[in-house]
């Protein structure tokens, strides 16, 4: 299973394709497939049956995007970021966390 850079809830910005530099929030992500789903960014026509509780019709919504199509957005510099690990104790315990590479600043709280 790989490992993402980006976390569901985490704000980004996208550096490539059809939605490139628009913002969004990650609503969710998969990691066997390298993608995320971003709110408001990527969207496509989905077509469904009508079934006893959804009515036929073209409903638009939120397809995945590559992880390496995002970046990830600091929320105390504000800015587009990459990550880098850092080391964090607690009760005797090392923990590697997620910190902004620009501003130092932890993102996993």
């Amino acid at each position: 299973m790989a490992k993402l850079h980006v976390k569901k809830g985490d704000q980004i910005l996208v550096l490539s394709g059809k939605d490139k530099g628009k913002k969004g929030k990650v609503l969710s992500s998969l990691p066997t497939a390298g993608k995320v789903v971003v709110e408001g960014i990527n969207i496509v026509k989905k077509h469904t049956r009508p079934t006893q509780t959804v009515q036929a019709g073209i409903y638009d919504q939120e397809a995945p995007v590559y992880s390496a199509k995002v970046m990830v957005i600091c929320p105390s510099c504000k800015k587009a970021t990459r990550i880098k690990k850092a080391q964090i104790t607690k009760a005797n315990k090392v923990a590697w966390v997620r910190a902004c590479k620009k501003c130092g600043e932890l993102l996993d709280k």
